[in-house]
């Protein structure tokens, strides 16, 4: 079949939704807005879309390059090429951020979807969209400690989620691409009327980024960081109380796992430990050694015990 440009331009729309959402997340890192803006609210929902599109995308593109016959010549070059991507990613982001580098991303999901969604392509389309469906939503039913060793992380059924700047695991996040390939084979017909099609002129720029999704992915993150550094530098972001900094990142860490009202009580109760045992300085140095961590890790398994215990009461004692 023919290139589809409708596709191209979905993706490059998704591209330049996914910079727009990395470029807020480029002006939280730098300290231009509030800690944890883009992992709540409407920028969650707003990076889960564009997860989300790439995924089914990948998905129909899977099933109309290969759903009459496996081409394993295209098949593995492409493979090689997200698979060495995603390599990369987790290598540069453990060098620079190592306590939430990128270990099963976007690129790690699309790269591992591509080989088990092979199973799918000859499936009839209703029972492919119902595995989409099964996969979806499995992390509400099937999460054990079982997966909660650190090798299984990518499975994505362990009881908490792990620290990661871009955490795409297998469940639910294969569903996607599972619901990529059943509309494809459900729309094949229509989707084929449009293979050759050219966009017009005014969407060429989107049209392109399209084509060289891998590329724009790959580059358009030092390019956005180098800018800001840049700006930094020139211009650089006013620096609140270390107090209210570790209220901020506290809470937006604590939201991924548990609830407002949770998070506010063990933030606080964290920040009056840390400040009674004048330990709120080590929290910010570059560097923290064994004993720090270890007075920080006790700190936290306190505060947890106690915020659970009080909101047991507010229950009236249930469990």
């Amino acid at each position: 079949m023919r290139r589809i440009a409708a596709i191209d331009l979905a993706r490059g729309a998704a591209l330049v939704a996914m910079a727009v959402y990395h470029f807020a997340w480029d002006l939280e890192f730098f300290g231009y807005v509030e800690p944890g803006t883009t992992a709540a609210g409407g920028w969650k929902l707003f990076a889960r879309a564009i997860a989300t599109s790439f995924l089914i995308l990948a998905g129909v593109s899977l099933a109309l390059a290969h759903g009459k016959g496996i081409r394993w010549k295209p098949f593995f070059r492409r493979l090689a090429k997200v698979g060495g991507a995603a390599a990369l990613i987790s290598a540069g982001t453990f060098v620079a951020i190592p306590n939430d580098f990128i270990f099963f991303g976007i690129l790690h999901q699309i790269a591992l979807a591509s080989v088990l969604g092979l199973a799918f392509l000859r499936l009839p389309a209703p029972v492919t969209l119902l595995a989409a469906a099964a996969t979806i939503a499995a992390p509400h039913f099937l999460r054990s400690p079982l997966f909660d060793h650190p090798a299984l992380w990518w499975v994505g059924l362990s009881t908490q989620n792990p620290h990661s700047n871009d955490y795409v695991p297998v469940f639910p996040w294969f569903g996607a691409v599972l619901a990529g390939i059943g509309a494809a084979r459900l729309f094949v017909v229509p989707l084929g009327r449009l293979a050759g099609r050219e966009p017009p002129a005014a969407f060429a720029p989107l049209s392109f980024a399209g084509r060289h999704s891998l590329a724009f992915y790959l580059l358009h993150q030092p390019l956005l960081i180098g800018a800001l550094w840049l700006f930094s530098q020139l211009a650089p972001p006013a620096v609140p109380p270390q107090d209210a900094q570790f209220l901020r990142a506290c809470q937006a860490s604590c939201l991924e796992a548990r609830t407002g009202p949770f998070c506010t009580t063990y933030c606080g109760c964290m920040l009056d430990r840390l400040v009674a045992a004048k330990a709120l300085d080590s929290i910010f140095a570059d560097a923290q050694n064994t004993a720090v961590q270890e007075s920080v890790q006790a700190m936290a398994a306190a505060c947890t015990e106690e915020t659970d215990a009080e909101s047991r009461q507010e229950g009236g004692g249930s469990p």
